[in-house]
């Protein structure tokens, strides 16, 4: 671009964001409440402003025009004219520069400062109050991004019944693989290196789930605190790639690499709320561009905003711009980016209405209809931190739900809790009481023991209560009362009969979820023994505490988890998409105690008997195909099978493979699967 045209001219039928065409570009954007936008043009660096023009509108809300002549390359922002009326929801301020929400490329480095507040910090005022000085030269701004070349995605088409998710962090997995390359630490190139894909095929797994890869900020009180926001669940860019981890085109090749791999790539993302905090945080983007759309206001106080994302600010996602933001965000990210799925941080703020969570909310509806979208994996965290926000169960087909009812039943069964055995076997077949409705099928519960918030699996059987104060917030983040247990001494310690103890029941828990009906889904690292040192929130620990340490790796417990999930692959009624019925035409499941007789009513719900057979029946068969044995007491069971089988998968490691009987003394905190 060799000279600046002196005006925009007329906008185009073009989409939102920066539309690059053979002459010019084409820039959109939305806001019901402004009175005018310009766009204002930086150098390379965006150090320097060199023009500002502008924008053609509102024509219904949208504010737009053509730059003649312009072309990849071009960095930009937006100023916003409007009202300043806090009390009336509203924060223009058109000295505050503005991040396009559509921006592919980000340009700069963000640091919190006082010049990004549109008010002055420390005015008696607060947010009402109204600063004047220019913070262009410290804004975060876009670059007008290429066209991406056109990709027929080779997706690896997993069925659903099949998919084992394996949760991970981008930085946490490859920072310290000793075989991958330096450069690729830490960045989307060390997930689809070799040594990574060996490690994915060697356990089995067929889905990644990445913690956020979109382009995140940290909060002002860790930047105070000399640390950052390392899982990245604050984003600002919903275009962008989180640029430490690599480009767009970098994360374009990872996928397409992992896909020739035969792996699925989803990504978690947060559409829950942004990285502008409440009222008194800065203005970045959204709360410039129009506070009182964007974001929900508090009925009884405009100048504040619901917090139900416990963030400080709520995504307006019944909006239908909002809506469309979201939805036009997901398909870049499937169509342009080559992603599998996604997993939706909070969920249930995405289908609150003016009248609480609506399952048949706008969204939902138009994500089930959406001929990109509802091909996709689809997964929800079923609640949020706002009122009623427990959903889980709740959602339309064909999402998937985090299932924290298994986790903290699963748990407390081998973890010496009061969970009866009606309580574990109702999750241990997908939570049918739960799920089996409409139009939803096993799957739809998505089990897990771990994630990424809580304790590890080592830590679980390692601590009993949080050791969080890395943190710096005095012990009152993270979730108190977890369910875990020490057997004995917290922490790393050096008697063996404990060490012993823990790793048994890692084993029985890592069976357990491997094995159970609905969607496995594995926290990287669990497999290894991978330890936090008790911390259960180490969102903002970009060190050891969170990075895998490979030198200490437990090989024979991945070797375990691998064969769990070999078993899983290899036997259909271990991966069973339907539900299970007393009816001999389907598949059935019989459960008995261990004298083999038929569990009874008061067997249900005895708080004071743990052990029990569980039977899988193929359809029209005359006789089980799998047994399997769970026995949570500290000393062995005797259990009573009726028929001579051979063990196919001991937890405990005592039974030799194929060792056979019509009855076995199960070992304690053990679960034996018999054929």
């Amino acid at each position: 671009m060799t000279a600046l045209p002196s005006a925009l001219s007329a906008p185009r039928p073009l989409p939102f964001g920066a539309t690059v065409c053979a002459d010019g570009v084409h820039f959109s954007l939305w806001s019901e409440h402004a009175d005018a936008i310009e766009l204002c043009l930086f150098d390379s660096e965006g150090t320097r402003e060199l023009k500002r023009y502008r924008l053609h509108g509102p024509d219904h809300g949208v504010f737009a025009g053509f730059l003649d002549g312009a072309g990849p390359g071009l960095v930009y922002g937006y100023r916003a004219h409007g009202p300043f009326a806090p009390d009336d929801g509203q924060r223009f301020n058109a000295h505050k520069l503005l991040l396009d929400p559509y921006a592919r490329e980000i340009v700069g480095r963000f640091h919190h400062h006082e010049l990004h507040y549109a008010y002055p910090l420390g005015d008696p005022q607060g947010a009402r109050a109204f600063d004047a000085r220019d913070n262009a030269a410290l804004a975060l701004k876009a670059r007008v991004a290429p066209p991406l070349p056109r990709v027929e995605w080779s997706r690896p088409q997993t069925p659903r019944e099949r998919a084992v998710i394996y949760e991970l962090h981008v930085r946490g997995f490859t920072l310290q693989h000793p075989g991958i390359a330096n450069e690729d630490r830490g960045r989307f190139a060390g997930l689809a290196s070799k040594a990574a894909i060996a490690h994915f095929h060697a356990l089995g797994i067929t889905s990644l789930c990445l913690l956020p890869v979109q382009f995140a900020v940290s909060e002002a009180a860790l930047e105070a605190r000399r640390l950052s926001n390392y899982w990245g669940y604050n984003t600002l860019g919903f275009f962008a790639p989180q640029a430490h981890y690599g480009s767009r085109e970098a994360f374009r090749t990872m996928v397409q690499v992992l896909h020739q791999a035969g792996i699925e790539v989803l990504i978690d993302v947060v559409y829950n709320h942004s990285a502008e905090g409440d009222e008194l945080g800065p203005t970045l983007s959204f709360r410039g561009l129009d506070n009182a759309s964007w974001y929900r206001l508090a009925g009884d106080d405009r100048s504040r905003g619901e917090n139900f994302s416990g963030c400080g600010n709520t995504l307006n996602v019944a909006h239908p711009r909002v809506t469309e933001f979201v939805l036009d965000s997901l398909r870049y990210w499937r169509e342009e980016l080559g992603v599998d799925g996604f997993r939706f941080d909070l969920a249930a703020t995405l289908g609150r209405t003016a009248h609480g969570f609506d399952a048949a909310c706008a969204f939902f509806i138009a994500l089930k209809q959406d001929p990109v979208l509802r091909h996709a994996r689809l997964i929800a965290e079923p609640w949020d931190a706002g009122p009623g926000g427990y959903q889980l169960g709740r959602f339309p087909a064909p999402l998937f739900e985090w299932n924290d009812r298994f986790r903290d039943s699963v748990r407390g069964y081998w973890l010496n809790r009061p969970v009866t055995r009606g309580e574990f076997a109702r999750r241990f077949c997908a939570s049918s009481d739960v799920f089996h409705h409409g139009a939803r099928r096993p799957t739809a519960s998505v089990n897990y023991i771990a994630a990424h918030d809580g304790f590890t699996l080592a830590d679980l059987t390692s601590y009993e209560r949080k050791r969080n104060d890395a943190n710096g917030e005095g012990g009152r983040d993270g979730r108190s009362g977890e369910i875990a247990c020490a057997f004995g001494v917290e922490g790393e310690i050096d008697d063996a009969a404990i060490a012993a103890t823990r790793r048994r029941v890692r084993r029985a828990l890592l069976a357990t979820l491997l094995l159970a009906q609905g969607t496995p889904m594995l926290l990287a690292g669990d497999e290894l023994g991978r330890t936090q040192r008790g911390n259960n929130n180490a969102y903002c620990q970009d060190n050891p505490v969170s990075w895998i340490d490979w030198a200490q790796a437990d090989t024979e417990l991945a070797a375990f988890a691998a064969r769990l999930i070999a078993l899983r692959r290899s036997e259909p009624l271990l991966h069973h998409d339907a539900w299970f019925t007393s009816n001999g035409a389907c598949a059935q499941v019989h459960w008995r105690t261990p004298d083999g007789l038929p569990m009874q009513v008061h067997d249900w719900h005895d708080h004071y008997e743990a052990a029990f057979l569980c039977e899988l029946w193929p359809a029209g068969a005359a006789e089980p195909r799998l047994r399997i044995a769970f026995n949570p007491d500290a000393t062995a069971r005797r259990f009573a099978v009726g028929a001579e089988v051979s063990v196919v998968l001991d937890s405990s490691g005592e039974f030799c493979e194929g060792s056979k009987a019509s009855a076995f003394d199960v070992p304690g905190r053990a679960l034996v699967v018999l054929r």
